[in-house]
C-alpha cells in the first residue's frame, strides 16, 4: 500500500513551494523509506523551481535530507530500520566510473539525479490523486516528512549525530569541501580563494583551512559572511561592496 506524506511541491516552474498531501510506492528492492528530520536548502533546488533547469513539474525536490530508516527493500543490506541516514546523490553502481569509486561521475548522473524526475525505468515513486509528479530528486525527493530514497544515496551515521546540523553534508559541503581536497590539493605556501560565502563557499574555507596553504582569502558583500568565514579559517577577507577586488588581491598585504 502507497504511504501518503506531505510534501513541498512546486507546480510550475517560478510558482512557489506549497504544501501538498502526495503518495509515495512501497520501497523497492534496492530502496528505502525514510521519515526526514531535515533538509538543507540548496540553490540548485531554487533553480529547478524556478523553472531554470528541466525537471518534470509538478514535482517534490530536495536533496540534503536526513532522517531515519522505516522500510528497507528485501534487497537493501547497508541500511536497516531505525538506523539514522543522510542522503545524498544517486548512481547506478555498474558503470565504469561508479565501479572505479566515482560515482559523482556516474554514466546516468543526470537523468538519475536532476532532470529526470523518476527512477531509472522512468517511474516516479511520488503521486498525487493517482498521477504520477517529478520525485526521486537526487534519489531522494526529501523535501516532505517522508521520502521513498535510493539505498545507494544513504549513508548510515551514529544515532547522536544531529541531523539538523549534518544534512547540508548532502550537497552542499561536500562540494565545497570536494572542491578543495580532491581538486585543489593545495600545497604548502600556496593561498586558496574563495569567491563567496554562501554554503559551498564556507565549506571550502573550513576544508582550505585544514590544508598546508599559508592563506586563505574569501570575497564577499555580506559583512556577516565575512565575519563568520574568519572563524571557520580565513586568514583575510575582502569586502567586494567597499573595495576592488582585483586592486585588493594585487595589494602587497596579499
Amino acid at each position: 500500500m502507497p504511504t501518503s506524506t506531505t510534501a513541498a511541491v512546486v507546480e510550475t516552474g517560478g510558482a512557489k513551494f506549497t504544501v501538498s498531501t502526495v503518495d509515495l510506492d512501497e520501497p523497492r528492492s534496492d530502496e528505502i523509506l525514510v521519515r526526514l528530520v531535515a533538509a538543507g536548502l540548496c540553490h540548485t533546488d531554487l533553480g529547478v523551481a524556478s523553472g531554470a533547469l528541466p525537471f518534470p513539474l509538478p514535482g517534490v525536490l530536495g536533496h540534503e535530507g536526513a532522517g531515519i530508516v522505516e522500510k528497507v527493500g528485501a534487497g537493501v543490506t547497508t541500511v536497516d530500520v531505525g538506523d539514522h541516514v543522510l542522503l545524498s546523490f544517486s548512481s547506478c553502481g555498474s558503470c565504469g566510473n561508479c565501479r572505479d569509486g566515482h560515482p559523482a561521475y556516474c554514466a546516468t548522473w543526470l537523468p538519475l539525479n536532476l532532470i529526470g524526475g523518476g527512477r531509472a525505468d522512468g517511474t516516479s515513486p511520488v503521486s498525487r490523486g493517482g498521477e504520477a509528479i517529478g520525485g526521486h530528486f537526487f534519489g531522494q525527493s526529501s523535501f516532505a516528512h517522508h521520502a521513498v530514497v535510493d539505498a545507494r544515496s544513504a549513508v548510515k551515521v551514529d544515532p547522536d549525530a544531529p541531523l539538523d546540523i549534518l544534512a547540508p553534508l548532502g550537497c552542499g559541503v561536500q562540494t565545497g569541501v570536494g572542491a578543495v581536497w580532491n581538486v585543489l590539493k593545495p600545497c604548502p605556501g600556496q593561498t586558496v580563494l574563495v569567491t563567496g560565502a554562501g554554503a559551498v563557499g564556507l565549506s571550502a574555507v573550513m576544508a582550505a583551512a585544514l590544508t598546508p596553504a599559508s592563506k586563505v582569502i574569501v570575497v564577499d558583500r555580506v559583512p556577516a559572511r565575512l565575519e563568520l568565514a574568519r572563524d571557520l579559517g580565513a586568514t583575510q577577507v575582502i569586502n567586494a561592496a567597499e573595495v576592488d577586488t582585483a586592486e585588493e588581491l594585487r595589494s602587497p598585504a596579499h
